[in-house]
Formats: C-alpha cells, sequence, structure tokens
C-alpha cells in the first residue's frame, strides 16, 4: 500500500507545467543549463527556482529509468 503512494507523489505535486522551461528561454537558455546554473550557485536564485530545478533533475532521472527499462 505505501508503495502505491510513493507512486502518486507527483499527481499530488503543484505544477505549473512549463515554467521552469520558460525561464529558461526567457534567459537565452535551456532548461538543462538552467538546472545546471541553479546547482552550482543556488543562492543567486530564489527558493522556487531551486525546487523547480531539483524537481527536473528528478523526472529527468525516472524518466530516464523508465526508457532502459523498456530496452
Amino acid at each position: 500500500m505505501s508503495e502505491k503512494k510513493d507512486k502518486e507523489w507527483i499527481q499530488k505535486a503543484d505544477i505549473k507545467e512549463g515554467a521552469f522551461t520558460a525561464k529558461a528561454k526567457k534567459r537565452g537558455i535551456t532548461p538543462a543549463q538552467l538546472q545546471a546554473n541553479v546547482e552550482k550557485n543556488p543562492e543567486k536564485f530564489d527558493e522556487k527556482t531551486r525546487k523547480q530545478a531539483q524537481l527536473r533533475e528528478t523526472l529527468v532521472k525516472l524518466n530516464k529509468k523508465k526508457k532502459a527499462k523498456k530496452d
């Protein structure tokens, strides 16, 4: 039962789709580059941007694992 709850955390998250990508495009960089910048200098960014970068990192890892399982 707890395993099912763990898999549903993303559905409960309050996510504004495309917000992190929009921030990156506004700065003229890719979302991956913005994530790297946030990880290198977290003090230069607000808390929301830091959390978005962390979420992006998590989702990218999950997607890689999912693709690896398919192959």
